[in-house]
């Protein structure tokens, strides 16, 4: 079978957002180049962020639209102006707003731009009747509007902030997308389920717990678990406490009135019977907890 390769650049059009692919046409790119491309909402202007390289047809997503030119110096001062517009259509809306006495929060403002649309992202805990003020604001920048709800955590990645490590926040920065966390993969990782320790500034599960979870699942499955029955080179016992990454455990012997505890290496050892499920106060609060990865 032959597989149909297709010449494409990845172009991002904000900090650590998804990257699209684009046909370069014939023009030569490189990492930084801004451009100018026809994308589903219009044309934008968007960073190079993959050089010119070629790709299976399979992982793109039809019909591949076009790069139209580099961007040059009358694109860039369009770029800055429709910034400037942005902050200033932020607190017209936030005016707005309070006239329809709408229980939302505005979060964003985006020109796109050929200045056809103007989209306003805001967060908010139910549903929000906003026709009227879609109709307001159509009538003060005589373009299209668009209102469009996101959730937490799409707001801490386009304000930012700096999270409990003293770093900018992995969503802001460079995660492009969002990938599942669970609050099982904080019980795995031997961490505090205490909320305030495991929750980023949106609320929800830190999404750096799923960075070495693949790490902590392999470990995981070749580790014994404690109370588990082993086989050590000096004899059978009970398994008391493990250490993960070490790769080590600490077992009780069941010598004759022996309270010797030894330190082995998971290789060193064979399991005999495995540890038994229990369901304890932990289990009701994991499940109280899962509220966190909404």
């Amino acid at each position: 079978m032959i597989l149909k390769m297709l010449k494409v650049v990845g172009v991002r059009f904000r900090t650590a957002g998804k990257i699209y692919y684009f046909d370069p046409c014939d023009l030569e790119l490189k990492k930084g180049d801004m451009v100018i491309v026809e994308t589903a909402r219009g044309v934008e202007c968007g960073s190079v962020v993959v050089a010119n390289h070629e790709v299976v047809d399979e992982e793109v997503v039809a019909p591949l639209k076009n790069v139209i030119r580099k961007a040059d110096e009358e694109d860039l001062k369009q770029v800055e102006e429709n910034k400037k517009k942005e902050v200033e259509a932020f607190g017209i809306c936030l005016e707005k707003i309070k006239k329809h006495e709408l229980d939302m929060k505005l979060i964003d403002v985006e020109y796109t731009f050929d200045n056809n649309k103007v989209l306003f992202y805001f967060t908010a805990d139910g549903r929000v009747d906003f026709r009227e003020l879609v109709k307001d604001l159509a009538s003060v920048f005589r373009t299209r509007i668009e209102l469009r709800q996101i959730g937490v955590r799409d707001e801490a990645k386009m304000i930012g902030a700096i999270g409990a490590c003293g770093r900018s926040l992995c969503c802001s920065t460079h995660l492009s997308e969002f990938h599942p966390v669970s609050i099982k993969m904080a019980k795995e990782q031997s961490l505090s389920l205490n909320p305030t320790k495991i929750s980023g500034t949106c609320g929800r599960l830190m999404c750096c717990l799923k960075y070495e979870q693949d790490t902590y699942e392999y470990l995981l499955k070749k580790t014994p678990k404690i109370d588990a029955i082993v086989q050590t080179p000096n004899g059978q016992g009970t398994i008391v406490q493990v250490s993960l990454l070490k790769g080590k455990v600490k077992v009780k012997l069941d010598l004759d009135q022996s309270t010797d505890i030894a330190e082995y290496s998971v290789n060193d050892i064979r399991v005999v019977k495995d540890a038994e499920k229990k369901v304890d106060l932990e289990d009701k609060v994991l499940e109280e907890l899962k509220v966190l990865e909404d």
